[in-house]
């Protein structure tokens, strides 16, 4: 597992994460979404890419119905006039506000103004978001409930600098009931590989269990991208589901 991704392997439950970056060329911005699973609706899944971006689809409709589709199912990463993420359907409003702003931070502040986070009791899970502008601006956002019910907004403008990047998750990384959700600044990673597909073989390495506990992972993209061309965007996707052994 490599040492520039050591703080994410000592999570041992991140949920549902985003990083956003730059290559060590300093030519590309670097996006990852990932998923890790602890029930079977949650593990019924993959991620896809079609329709202008990455989607999050079921590997089984039956086993997926147990939980909450409208939760579960989304896209995850959208190409437009820059790149949106997120883990919910907010990423089309992240989108659509791609070619609005020149100002990323007012970007998912606008985009995401109408959501709160996730209706899933007793857990309550953040909305996490994040997007690249052709300006070479990018921007992090969560939405977590504070301690009054209410939703607690925060952003975070994230410095594209060569090999250096940035992640959000959605909880602490305790596998504890209910789950904490991650709070302060996002945390640093450093990227050594040159592609997207090493890319996300390092993070899908570094969110292997630890000490022979459950494997939680259930997939893993990421984009190597040029906000300002769309068709110049190199992507990967590992799927636990589609692995020999789900290893």
């Amino acid at each position: 597992m490599p040492q520039t991704l050591v703080s994410l392997a000592a999570k041992e439950y991140p949920g549902r994460l985003i990083i956003i970056g730059q290559d060590v060329s300093g030519s590309q911005a670097i996006i990852v979404y990932a998923i890790t699973g602890r029930s079977p609706s949650s593990q019924a899944r993959r991620m896809v890419a079609q329709r202008g971006g990455i989607w999050v689809r079921p590997t089984d409709d039956e086993v997926l119905k147990t939980g909450n589709p409208d939760l579960l199912i989304y896209p995850a990463i959208l190409f437009g006039k820059g790149i949106a993420v997120s883990n919910g359907k907010q990423t089309t409003d992240v989108q659509e506000c791609l070619s609005r702003f020149s100002n990323p931070i007012d970007l998912l502040k606008s985009s995401l103004s109408g959501w709160d986070y996730e209706p899933d009791e007793p857990i309550f899970t953040p909305r996490i978001s994040g997007c690249v502008l052709p300006s070479k601006r990018a921007a992090l956002s969560i939405v977590r409930r504070a301690k009054n019910g209410l939703s607690s907004r925060r952003y975070f403008e994230v410095s594209l600098r060569p090999g250096q990047g940035k992640f959000i998750s959605t909880y602490a990384g305790q596998n504890i009931d209910p789950l904490p959700s991650f709070s302060g600044k996002p945390e640093d990673v450093l990227f050594c590989q040159k592609t997207a597909r090493q890319t996300a073989e390092d993070v899908y390495e570094a969110l292997r269990s630890q000490g022979g506990t459950r494997d939680f992972r259930v997939s893993v993209a990421c984009v190597f991208g040029h906000p300002e061309d769309p068709n110049l965007h190199e992507t990967a996707i590992i799927n636990r589901s589609e692995r020999n052994g789900n290893a």
